[in-house]
């Protein structure tokens, strides 16, 4: 009772600005927090098992929402004077403002017309709930107002479910907005019948293979290539709608994957000629689940070209309405390196390439440097030419780099560049952003390859490192080796065997590197066991919160001597 008093001698037009300024406040909160889960839902694609994947890691989220339930409840049953309620308010919406408000972002928050959909669909919960309240009330809208201002504090709890519930609701209208792009796409592409499109997928080299074979066949064809990372069904529909011009003779279409099915949908979208096989591995078995679901997904592609070479898809099919087989030859490529590859080979018939003896285009790398790599090609006769060699120099360094310039030859060679050609293109390969990309400093070399991982790909990563160390680059003027410095936060996406990779990945690290920082709390444990495992020195691997952090402990270490630093992966906000 005594603490109603305050309140009872406050005038009632005090008593509404009171409650309308904390309920201003609970709004803010609860838009910071709707656009947090917004966030996360966009990083996970839309997917619901992505969205509540990031839930599961971070219980904090859910046990933050569960107390607001459990408090709210009390509150309402226990609590009826309303000064404690409107002080419990306004406690909890600074307490949210804290948790949601946005920080620095790795990855942009993008408002896409999803986005804007998904607000309205929210906008409209929010005035059905009120409408709600005002019918409790026979639609007085004081009443009403009031009971949906006493309401309002427990709407925090559900937030994730509400951005969830929207996602659903919107599932009918995405759908019918996806299709309508895709059969946009699917129009351009028919009225392109001289379009031949090469599609490239595998769990890792699929990018750089990408940028690689588009710079040498565009020293002989007009080439389009999707983009950054549009390597899913409506990345390439887009690229097509804004991109296709008439001119255009090859289209050289990236395809990623997370689910069986996926590479598929896009090859139903394109009907590739052609296809490239870079790698199999265990990426994305979080939501592969098992390696042969990887394998089976990966040669959907190819399963695409063997349709196409039976005359049962794909340019002046689409135009004409009938069957034709493509022309020159359908091409099946894969990456006859890849141990995974050799021992599921579907189609014996198609083109290998890599380092190994036995490979159609077989590489032999004859000098490595910071500046680049040096290697001779052994091709096959051709249109009559002859079996021959050709040597290539390009300022990309790593035998996985070398194996992925020697698909792109192999490719571009079979349609018809000239050797000339490739080799004047091979001198202005650049490395795709964040994908082991070389950056010369003055205290020595900056090895980029932040944008993902996996564990061939880090081990690739690792080799590379231990290689420029060891070339003449590698030591100052006393001779001694460049230090090997590490900095990750580990792999993600990878299941149940997460742990032991990134495990494995610390032993690798442990014969190889002289510092290892591991960043953030998600993989740190594990690659430390790891390392210390293999032998490691412990006072030479560091545990830090942020990158800033492992950096500056980096520039700390033996200060004028050389490095090669590796950045191996970056994790976006929902793993951080």
């Amino acid at each position: 009772m005594m603490i109603a008093e305050p309140y009872a001698i406050l005038s009632p037009a005090v008593r509404n600005i009171l409650w309308i300024l904390t309920d201003i406040l609970l709004a803010a909160a609860i838009l910071l927090g709707i656009r947090f889960y917004l966030y996360m839902l966009q990083l996970s694609s839309y997917q619901f098992g992505g969205f509540f994947r990031f839930l599961e890691r971070h219980r904090p989220y859910i046990v933050l929402h569960a107390a607001l339930a459990v408090v709210w409840i009390a509150v309402w049953l226990l609590i009826p004077s309303p000064l404690p309620r409107i002080i419990l308010t306004v406690a909890e919406g600074i307490l949210l403002i804290r948790f949601f408000f946005p920080r620095k972002e790795k990855k942009k928050f993008v408002l896409t017309s999803r986005v804007g959909r998904l607000i309205a669909i929210l906008a409209i919960l929010f005035i059905l709930d009120f409408a709600g309240c005002l019918a409790c009330r026979d639609f007085d809208l004081p009443a009403g107002w009031a009971l949906w201002s006493a309401s309002l504090p427990i709407v925090p709890a559900f937030l994730p479910l509400a951005v969830a519930l929207a996602n659903l609701l919107a599932q009918p209208i995405e759908k019918s907005v996806r299709q309508w792009y895709i059969d946009d796409a699917v129009r351009m592409l028919r009225e392109h019948p001289g379009l031949r499109i090469i599609g490239i997928t595998g769990s890792f080299g699929k990018t750089s293979v990408k940028h690689y074979l588009t710079t040498m066949l565009s020293e002989q064809y007009a080439v389009l290539m999707t983009p950054g990372s549009y390597n899913t069904p409506m990345g390439v529909v887009r690229t097509i709608r804004e991109q296709l011009k008439p001119t255009h003779e090859i289209f050289v279409c990236e395809m990623g994957a997370r689910h069986v099915g996926d590479i598929k949908e896009i090859c139903d979208i394109v009907h590739p000629h052609d296809g490239i096989l870079t790698a199999i591995g265990d990426q994305h078995l979080e939501t592969f689940h098992t390696r042969e679901n990887i394998i089976r997904t990966k040669y959907e592609l190819l399963d695409a070209v063997e349709a196409a070479s039976k005359g049962e898809n794909p340019s002046v099919a689409r135009a004409a309405g009938r069957a034709v087989t493509a022309e020159p030859r359908n091409l099946k490529i894969v990456n006859g390196d890849d141990e995974i590859i050799a021992a599921n080979r579907k189609y014996p018939e198609a083109v290998t390439y890599g380092l190994k003896e036995g490979n159609t285009y077989r590489g032999e790398i004859l000098s490595v440097g910071v500046s680049g790599t040096t290697f001779r090609v052994t091709m096959p006769a051709l249109r009559g030419s002859g079996t021959g060699t050709a040597e290539f120099t390009i300022p990309l360094v790593g035998a996985h780099n070398v194996v992925n310039v020697i698909g792109a030859i192999a490719v571009a060679h079979m349609l018809g560049v000239p050797e000339g050609k490739l080799k004047m293109a091979a001198r202005r390969l650049q490395t795709a952003a964040h994908r082991l990309e070389i950056k010369k400093t003055p205290y020595g070399a900056i090895l980029d390859d932040a944008y993902n991982s996996n564990p061939a790909g880090a081990g690739a990563a690792l080799e590379t490192m231990a290689a420029i160390a060891r070339s003449e680059a590698g030591t100052d003027a006393s001779g001694r080796e460049m230090l090997k410095i590490l900095i990750t936060p580990g792999m993600v996406e990878l299941g149940e065997k997460q742990a032991e990779y990134n495990a494995a990945f610390g032993a690798r690290a442990a014969g190889i590197c002289d510092r290892i920082y591991t960043v953030g709390r998600t993989n740190s444990d594990a690659i430390r066991e790891g390392a210390l495992r293999a032998g490691f020195p412990e006072d030479r691997i560091r545990e830090c919160a942020t990158l800033t952090e492992a950096m500056t402990l980096m520039n700390g270490v033996e200060p004028g001597r050389r490095r090669v630093l590796l950045l191996e992966n970056d994790l976006t906000d929902d793993y951080a």
